[in-house]
């Protein structure tokens, strides 16, 4: 029995932990049991349509879309040809979806490239509903997402922005420029804006249940019950990024304030023991005297309480490099966690589902007895 495949490239995302960064494309692909994204740059696509080509001995419907007449203009700085390059590769492979003549979808190449099972046909007619679902939730049906499939892609779209802003975020906390904690500031506040619309849009496909919204597609109460946690979890996810980069900005400027006044300060004892006054007979009144400061005049003392408070950044510093290598450790366990949880509730679906498709068998054999 033939499997149905349903498939778009709703987004791009840019991979920057490489020597030179690039533009990668997210084939979203539904499965009726489940669905994946599987990410090639454009340089693989051209492999992989040369090789296609010479397995089905003729070129796809298609063409692929052609490369900039400059060498070193890039997707990475350029958002336009991106989104160009995006439309042009979807509508590259829905051109061999629609094609009457299967020849390319029966090559190892066409099923390897996007890691299919061996029987499988495909269907392309909700692909613009998946990259307006998953692109910009709510352009169609007031804002909520009412597809099952196309909600538990948007899921992992949150999840996606919800960590690559926790990233930007870490990448501020450990910036020692300004512009660069700024850049980094400006990209995870991009990420929890768009986490909040996904939610938006999450949020409002689940109030729709049970409306004609979601047409012939029904959830259980389980399912609609566990989706409304993941979306209370990433609810809560949101909040706590956003009150950890107003910590964060307010700690910024404390620092800024305390830099400057720090500046200012040796100035002003400089100015005060250049003026020619006097000290009091009676020596310093404020505090209390010690061993370190007997011997020291007002700008000793300022010295002397600079190198304790400079002793003390250091080991704050040391302590916050623990503490990071602590948190980070703490958040790859938390991303090990999640990815065993989703695997888990996969596994669950696939039991309830399974579990239902057997009392329907085992109504019919008592029927038939």
């Amino acid at each position: 029995m033939a499997t149905t495949v349903e498939l778009s490239i709703p987004n791009t995302s840019i991979i920057s932990n490489t020597s030179k960064p690039y533009t990668a494309y997210n084939i979203s692909i539904r499965l009726p049991l489940r669905s994946y994204i599987v990410q090639k740059r454009f340089s693989e696509f051209t492999t992989f349509n040369s090789t296609l080509t010479s397995q089905a001995s003729a070129p796809p419907p298609a063409p692929l879309p052609a490369k900039p007449w400059l060498s070193f203009t890039s997707t990475v700085s350029n958002p336009t040809l991106t989104e160009e390059r995006r439309t042009g590769l979807e509508t590259y492979l829905q051109a061999i979806l629609a094609a009457d003549n299967d020849r390319w979808r029966s090559t190892t190449a066409w099923k390897s490239f996007l890691n299919l099972p061996r029987n499988t046909t495909f269907r392309s007619s909700t692909a613009d509903g998946l990259h307006s679902a998953i692109t910009g939730p709510g352009s169609a049906r007031g804002g909520a997402i009412t597809d099952p499939v196309v909600w538990l892609d948007t899921h992992r779209e949150l999840k996606s922005q919800l960590h690559d802003a926790r990233q930007a975020l870490m990448r501020r906390d450990q910036a020692t420029s300004a512009q660069v904690q700024h850049e980094q500031g400006a990209a995870a506040k991009k990420g929890i804006v768009r986490a909040g619309t996904l939610i938006a849009g999450l949020d409002q496909g689940l109030r729709a249940v049970g409306h004609d919204a979601w047409g012939s597609e029904k959830l259980s109460e389980r399912e609609v019950q566990r989706r409304k946690d993941l979306i209370a979890n990433a609810r809560r996810e949101k909040e706590g990024l956003e009150n950890l980069l107003s910590a964060m900005v307010q700690k910024s400027k404390v620092d800024d304030v305390v830099a400057n006044a720090q500046e200012t300060t040796p100035d002003l004892f400089s100015k005060a023991s250049n003026s020619g006054s006097k000290p009091h007979s009676g020596g310093r009144v404020l505090g209390k005297e010690t061993g370190r400061t007997k011997a020291l005049d007002n700008q000793g003392v300022v010295q002397l309480q600079q190198q304790i408070m400079q002793e003390q950044d250091e080991d704050v510093m040391v302590l916050h490099q623990s503490v990071a290598r602590q948190k980070q450790l703490a958040i790859e366990i938390n991303a090990q966690l999640e990815e065993q949880k989703e695997m888990l509730e996969m596994l669950d679906e696939d039991v309830d589902r399974v579990q239902g498709k057997m009392d329907i068998a085992k109504k019919r054999i008592k029927q038939i007895s």
